[in-house]
This record gives C-alpha cells, structure tokens and sequence, in this order.
C-alpha cells in the first residue's frame, strides 16, 4: 500500500468483514491464509486500504463495505438500543462483524417487527427528520373492536392526555376483522400508537411495524432474524431511482 494513504490495521479489516477476530486474525497470518494483493501477509497489523487493496482468505476475495443496512425482525423482550447493563439489545441479536450498526429510531420493549439498523447516519438523520414526513405503518391488535369514527379522528389529528395533536394519520381495517388496525404514522412520539389508540377509549394488545418509508418488512424472516437490504432497497431509502 502506498504510503499517505488512509489505512486500517489487516486484523481490524478481518473483524470488519465478519471474516473472524483479531486473535483469529493471527492465526490466520501464522497459517499463511491471509494475502494481500498476492503477497503472503506476515503481519495482523499490517496497514492496508480497504478499498484499493485486494486481500484475500484462503484465495478468495474478502469485501469491505462503509455501510452496513439490516432489516431485523425485531422480537419482543428486547431494546432498540446498542448497549445496556441490563436489558437485552437488539445489537446482541446480530454478528460481532455488525457492532458498526444502530438503530434507525426504536421500537418498545414489547413491540415487534421491522427494524432498521445501519451506521449511515445521512440516512438514519433522513429517515427520523420530521421534515420529511416519512410513513410508519403498524399492525395493530385492539382490544375492542375499531368504530367508524375512528378515520375521521386519526385524520384530523389525535388530540392525547398530555395535550399533544398528533399529525393526521391514516388507519384501515378489514370489517370481518375490526380488531386489527393498520395504522400509518409520520411521527415517532414515546409510545405514540399506545396513546392514540388509548386516546379513542382502546387499548393495544399487540403491535407489529410493518413498513418504513418504502421498506416493507421482509415476511420470510421469522423473530429475531436479520438480513442485508438489497441494493434497490437502499436506494429507495435514500430516494434514488
């Protein structure tokens, strides 16, 4: 690697690609399995340039990415946080290799669904700006049935305990089954859904994100499962076509 060039220790490329850990990283050397543009790697701290450098475990071609975007099926029991004494994150869920990520907002404890997590903050700030207004649609469970008058409330804005209007908000139902809502929302407010359903004389049982802006959540993932984006969903994300 040319010198002046931004670099990155080879043991620390090696944990950033998910290929192993910095340990690993120098067995790996010791066992002469790691090249870097054809040569023998010697060292687990030789600098290399994870874009221009082509380094390879075992002949093949390791990868390296700015960003990570992972769609998480978020399970309940456990936080949209990246770290806690206590509590169970949804980072515990996921590969060392993906200790980069954050959250894109949060679910609560107990709800369930689509999650993104990414280290892109341009995208991250996008996505949570109330400037730009982007749609959260939820799978609500009531206890009580929906009541006709619950669109035109949701539409003209939910007024809750605290005093608070929510922004118009678009719900649905199917009417042989008025115990599930489908609830879009521009906001991300502490226990919004909650409260505005609490706010029309109801309560949620059980609440399921189901989409964020143009991604949708991916049906195939069972609780507690993840998965890369495709490169089309990132680019809808960013509002690229």
């Amino acid at each position: 690697m040319e010198k002046g060039k931004q670099c990155l220790r080879l043991d620390k490329f090696i944990v950033a690609v998910g290929a192993g850990s910095r340990s690993q990283a120098k067995t790996m050397v010791k066992a002469k399995r790691l090249t870097v543009n054809g040569q023998v790697a010697k060292k687990s701290d030789l600098a290399v340039n994870e874009q221009e450098d082509q380094i390879c475990l075992d002949g093949e071609v390791l990868v390296y990415s700015e960003f990570d975007y992972l769609m998480l099926n978020k399970p309940a029991g456990v936080i949209s946080a990246t770290e806690d004494p206590q509590e169970r994150t949804v980072l515990d869920l996921l590969p060392a290799r993906y200790h980069r990520v954050a959250p894109v907002g949060r679910l609560d404890k107990d709800t369930v669904g689509l999650l993104l997590l990414t280290n892109d903050g341009h995208l991250n700030h996008n996505l949570l700006s109330p400037k730009k207004h982007v749609d959260k649609c939820y799978e609500v469970t009531l206890a009580a049935p929906c009541q006709p008058d619950y669109k035109e409330k949701m539409q003209a804005g939910v007024v809750l305990e605290d005093g608070y209007v929510c922004l118009p908000a678009r719900i649905d139902w199917q009417d042989d089954i008025p115990h599930i809502a489908y609830l879009t929302i521009q906001e991300g407010k502490f226990h919004q859904v909650k409260r505005m359903f609490a706010a029309l004389g109801n309560q949620v049982t059980h609440l399921k994100r189901i989409r964020m802006g143009s991604l949708v959540l991916d049906e195939h993932l069972a609780a507690g499962e993840f998965r890369q984006l495709t490169e089309e969903e990132v680019r809808q994300l960013k509002g690229k076509r």
